[in-house]
C-alpha cells in the first residue's frame, strides 16, 4: 500500500517532486486512518479502557480513552511517516516527544499519570504492530533515498510515544475544566 500510495503516477509527481515531501500527503492521510482505526481497534486498548472504567467508578469512559489514543496514534503515524519521507533522524522526534512527556507529567493530575503511560503501552500490541512495521518498512523502500533498515523502523515508538502525550494532555484540559467549573459554582453559590 505504500508502495502505491507514493507511487509518482498516484501522487501526480514528477522525478523531481519526489524528494518534496509536500507530494507525499496521501501517505500521510492514509497512515493517520490507520493509526486511529488500528488503535480503536487493539484488544489490549480496550481491554485497559474497561478495567480504567471499572477502578475510576465509571468517571474514565472506555470510548473517551480510546478515541483520545487513536488521535494519539493517528497524529504519531502521520509525524512518523513524514519522518521517514524528509529522512529527518529519529531520535531528534523521540527526545522532542519525551521532553514533552516529562514536562506533561509535572502537570498532568496524579492519579492518571500511569493510565497514560500504560495506554502508550498497550497501543502497540498485536493489532497495531504488524500494521505500522509493514507500514515503515514500505514505505521507506519507496520513498527514493530511504533505506529500509535505518528509515523504515522508528513508527512502532512513535505510536507509543504519542499516546502518553495526548492522555496526559486530555487529562490536564479535564482538570483545568473542572477547576473553572468548580470556581464558577462557588462564584454563584455566594
Amino acid at each position: 500500500m505504500a508502495s502505491q500510495l507514493s507511487d509518482p503516477l498516484f501522487i501526480g509527481a514528477t522525478e523531481a517532486d519526489l524528494t518534496n515531501w509536500k507530494s507525499y500527503y496521501w501517505i500521510y492521510i492514509f497512515a493517520s486512518l490507520i493509526g486511529f482505526s488500528t488503535t480503536i481497534a487493539e484488544p489490549s486498548l480496550i481491554a485497559v479502557a474497561i478495567k480504567a472504567d471499572e477502578v475510576s467508578g465509571g468517571t474514565i469512559n472506555p470510548w473517551g480513552l480510546r478515541i483520545t489514543v487513536a488521535i494519539g496514534v493517528a497524529f504519531a503515524l502521520a509525524l512518523g511517516t513524514f519522518r521517514i519521507v524528509t529522512g529527518t533522524p529519529l531520535f531528534i522526534y523521540i527526545m522532542g516527544g519525551y521532553i514533552i512527556v516529562i514536562i506533561q507529567t509535572f502537570f498532568a493530575p496524579k492519579k492518571l499519570i500511569a493510565l497514560a503511560y500504560d495506554s502508550g503501552g498497550v497501543t502497540t500490541s498485536t493489532v497495531t504492530v504488524p500494521i505500522v512495521a509493514a507500514l515503515g518498512l514500505g514505505l521507506s523502500s519507496a520513498v527514493p533515498g530511504r533505506n529500509s533498515a535505518i528509515d523504515g523502523f522508528g513508527l512502532i515508538a512513535f505510536a507509543s510515544l504519542f499516546p502518553i502525550i495526548t492522555v496526559l494532555g486530555y487529562a490536564q484540559i479535564m482538570s483545568i475544566k473542572t477547576r473553572f467549573i468548580n470556581k464558577k459554582i462557588q462564584k454563584d453559590a455566594i
